[in-house]
Order: structure tokens, then sequence, then C-alpha cells
């Protein structure tokens, strides 16, 4: 976790060194199968980048998250469940950013990779019992698994819509769509059965977890006013 602390501090330091523009929103991601989870505030900034032109740029930042849950695929069986969570996730993102700056709006098209990586992982052996039990067709199981945990990547892409009520105070919205996984081998086994019970030695290789959802964000601009490059901003 310090190390975690240390990325975040050294963004803030530079963001805050050069950034004409700053400020603070609260993000939430929405998986496609898994539960609805929150950010871990302040260890979010996005925005931190380079203009290639007038339209163009470059951006990165950093996430904290509090994933409740998150589904796991390539399985031999399927399930709409989350079967690891909650845990603590890191999302990097790189993007590429077409923006069309007015007044008193500016509207921003982005889409790039992202590397994530979960900490304090768990297994929710109530979802992951009940999916090989219907798998099975069996009336009880009860499992026990080990996993290695792996970092992942994905692409991404969204839209943000920046509204000046003032020439310093501005209000932006954000939804990006997100499409990653990483590595998540489970090796164990199942004790289960009907009328006698059973014990199946098994093991996931290809098992991964499933970063796919829909992640939103609101908040609050500030322009500084001490000129200098407007693109590059502090988020979140």
């Amino acid at each position: 976790m310090k190390y975690i602390k240390a990325l975040f501090f050294f963004l803030i330091v530079s963001s805050t060194a050069c950034a004409q523009e700053f400020g603070l929103s609260f993000s939430y991601f929405i998986p496609k199968n898994g539960y609805f989870s929150t950010p871990i505030s302040p260890f979010s900034i996005r925005g931190l980048g380079v203009d290639l032109n007038r339209f163009l740029a470059l951006e990165t930042g950093a996430s904290l998250y509090r994933m409740s849950g998150l589904n796991v695929k390539d399985l031999p069986f399927e399930t709409k469940d989350a079967l690891v969570g909650p845990n603590f996730t890191i999302l990097v993102p790189a993007e590429l950013v077409l923006e069309f700056k007015g007044s008193p709006a500016s509207f921003a098209i982005k889409g790039g990779v992202f590397g994530f990586y979960g900490f304090s992982q768990k297994i929710n052996y109530g979802n992951l019992d009940r999916a090989i039990r219907e798998y099975e067709g069996w009336e009880v199981v009860n499992s026990e698994f080990t996993y290695k945990n792996k970092p992942g990547w994905g692409y991404h892409a969204g839209v943000e819509l920046t509204v000046y009520v003032t020439q310093q105070v501005g209000v932006s919205i954000e939804t990006n769509y997100l499409m990653g996984q990483s590595g998540f081998p489970l090796t164990g086994s199942y004790t289960g059965g009907n009328a006698s019970l059973e014990t199946k030695p098994t093991e996931y290789p290809d098992a991964k977890i499933d970063l796919t959802g829909l992640e939103f964000s609101i908040g609050l601009m500030f322009n500084s006013g001490q000129g200098g490059r407007q693109k590059k901003r502090k988020r979140r």
C-alpha cells in the first residue's frame, strides 16, 4: 500500500507544479457482471498530459477503486455473479484525446489502453459454490482454491463534457467503457454431490478476472487563471 501512496503523491506533486486547471471529481465503476464499485478518495488523478496540437492531447493518470465484486471468465461454466471481491484495484490509463473547445463548454472524445492490478483479492465462495453446483447438477458443493494474482490490461473509450459556469469554475461529466482482463489461474478441489459426496481435484489455468463495464464520473474544474497550458489538469 505504501507504493500506491507514493505513486499518487508523485502524480499530485507533478500536476500541481505545472497544471493551470485542477479539480475534484467522484468516479464510479459499474461492472458488466459484478457489484457497483466506489472510488477511494482522494487517491485518484486523471487528465495529466501534453498537447500535441490545438485539438489532440495525450493523457494519463491513476485511480484507486474499492471493487465490491468482479466476475471471473474462461471457466468451464458461466455465471453473471461476482466470483472475486471485495478488493482494491489501481487503474492507470494512457489515452489519446480529441477535444473541441468552446465557450462556455468543451467536449472531448478519448480512447486508449489501461493497466490495472487488484490488491487483497478474495474469492467469493458463496457465488463460486453456487455456480459449480449448477454446473455439476449437485445439491451441495464446498470448494477450496488457491490463485495466482496477475496484472491486467485492456482498452477503453469515452466522452467528456465540461461546462464552465464562470471563467474559473466548470462542471465536468465523463463516461468511459472499459474492456480489460487479468490472469487469475485457480487450483484446488470441490466436494459435493446428491445422495453421496465426492471430491474432485481441479484447476482452471485460463481463468481471468473480467474488468468490463462503465466508468462514470462527475466533478468540478477550477481554472487558476495564472496562464500557461490550459489542457493539463488534475482531477478526481
